[in-house]
């Protein structure tokens, strides 16, 4: 898989909203050489806020997490909201059933990948989504 360098005036804001500090390290290796700007949240709410503050392109969201919302009410709100709707939401999550995968995308989830994910292949999904803006 050939994987294109965005524009540096073009780089691609991404939001990873997942409890699992682990989740973070591999993802932020990933995108290191891709010139991604990433932010992180670690709940819910978390991930409401920064993307009511920072509209990423992305947000690769965990549906299980702690605290006072979960990833699919965070991405429902994501969502519904005029200043977030925007963002491309990528369900990331260790719950593979239809009915959760039903559930996400019925929050609005845009993909919906289940753990354990390749992030080749996460790429990949993130690179067709934005391949205008990532072309050299």
């Amino acid at each position: 898989m050939t994987i294109a360098l965005p524009r540096s005036t073009e780089r691609l804001q991404v939001l990873v909203a997942d409890d699992n500090g682990e989740i973070h390290r591999l993802l932020r290796y990933s995108f290191v050489g891709l010139g991604y700007a990433i932010s992180q949240a670690f709940d819910g709410m978390g991930a409401l806020e920064i993307a009511r503050r920072e509209k990423p392109d992305v947000v690769l969201m965990d549906i299980m997490m702690p605290g006072a919302i979960d990833g699919l009410e965070a991405c429902r709100r994501i969502k519904a909201e005029a200043s977030t709707r925007g963002c491309y939401v990528i369900l990331l999550t260790a719950l593979g059933q239809r009915t959760d995968i039903d559930q996400g995308i019925e929050a609005g989830a845009d993909f919906y990948i289940t753990k354990p994910f390749s992030p080749l292949d996460l790429i990949g999904v993130i690179e067709r989504r934005f391949q205008s803006r990532l072309a050299i």
